[in-house]
């Protein structure tokens, strides 16, 4: 998952890039409302934290932008504002949710895999696809209920893929959501993840449409218990 972080305190805009690349996501960051709104709306986002108080041009102002261009990418707004009319003028423009600073980290990364699970269409933080279980909350991956160790890259790319089963994922949206902006893409590289993959889980989850991309089936047999 690739995430967007619009926030002008450089020190709490470090934190929470580092707290969200722990936990196995891949983020950009913007220092101000220009290059944040450009960012938002010019990249495919799974997720969006913005700060509302921000050089340039104001939160509210970047999400209302993005909503009437049609960019639906989930916002949490992050800011110190915390009068209930600050809230309301930023649920009215678009977001999705609201954390008032100060705030602890802990929180915001539980409102982070919230709102990508319901973006997708999950409910629990536990994804499981037959013997497949991805667990969002502690970026353990278990197959028949035994752990089964993988890297930060292979991780990233089976939890793209198990959060939109039932969908063919191309290997360009994979390498767009996996990577950040500076990163030298190369979606050959999807092809060689997609491999180890599949050796570690030793398991049918992952399947190839020719010609169009992978695709996890949410109709998988269930684990063996």
């Amino acid at each position: 998952m690739r995430l967007l972080v619009v926030e002008d305190d450089k020190d709490i805009n470090r934190q929470v890039v580092a707290a969200l690349e722990e936990a196995g996501y891949v983020a950009d960051k913007a220092y101000d409302g220009e290059e944040g709104g450009y960012l938002g709306e010019s990249e495919p986002y799974d997720a969006i934290i913005l700060d509302m108080g921000l050089p340039k041009a104001d939160g509210v102002s970047v999400l209302q932008k993005w909503r009437r261009a049609g960019v639906k990418t989930p916002v949490i707004i992050l800011t110190a504002r915390d009068r209930w009319s600050d809230k309301v003028d930023g649920f009215d423009a678009g977001a999705d949710d609201y954390v008032t600073k100060p705030f602890h980290m802990e929180e915001l990364m539980a409102r982070v895999r919230a709102l990508l699970r319901r973006a997708a269409g999950h409910a629990s933080s536990q994804i499981a696809c037959g013997p497949v279980t991805l667990d969002t909350r502690s970026g353990k991956v278990f197959v028949d209920g035994a752990q089964v160790k993988l890297t930060s890259h292979e991780y990233r790319l089976l939890s793209y893929l198990m959060h939109h089963t039932g969908r063919v994922v191309s290997r360009a949206e994979l390498t767009e959501h996996l990577y950040d902006q500076d990163f030298d893409r190369d979606s050959n590289t999807i092809e060689v993840f997609v491999g180890r993959l599949r050796k570690k889980l030793a398991v049918d989850l992952i399947q190839t449409v020719r010609g169009l991309g992978y695709l996890v089936d949410p109709n998988q047999p269930p684990a063996r218990v």
